[in-house]
């Protein structure tokens, strides 16, 4: 199992080259990885093929990362992705792993929307975000 500070290095490399060399994104998973995007009902079983349609893909991605959440087995990735610079989406990516590679990921994408105005009684400030670079 790796440490606190090796999994996170483990998980920016992963973040840092994902839409640029996917094989160096792809280290972090087992070989038998299972990816699923539950809006669309997709399930990939084998790190090989969620790989191999990530190199094909079809538009440019930008990342940008918000947190990073760890216990234990369980990883939890907030983050902004543009497709070919459109606006940012906010995703949330859940990984769990088995000893030093990711087993299981779930990736959930939705756009933002504007703050319901009836809630601002009951709404705290904001926490400022950095603001992500232009996609």
């Amino acid at each position: 199992m790796l440490d606190e500070p090796q999994l996170l290095a483990a998980l920016r490399r992963h973040w840092e080259y994902s839409g640029k060399d996917e094989d160096r994104a792809h280290e972090i998973y087992h070989e038998n990885a299972v990816l699923e995007f539950p809006q669309s009902g997709e399930r990939f079983e084998g790190v090989a093929n969620f790989r191999e349609w990530r190199r094909q893909y079809p538009a440019e991605l930008a990342f940008h990362l918000r947190r990073i959440s760890h216990r234990d087995d369980l990883v939890v990735t907030e983050y902004l992705i543009s497709y070919d610079r459109a606006p940012w989406m906010f995703t949330v990516s859940i990984m769990e792993l088995e000893g030093d590679r990711v087993a299981h990921e779930r990736i959930y994408i939705m756009d933002g929307w504007e703050p319901a105005p009836w809630r601002a009684p009951w709404r705290a400030e904001a926490r400022a975000d950095p603001a992500p670079p232009p996609p």
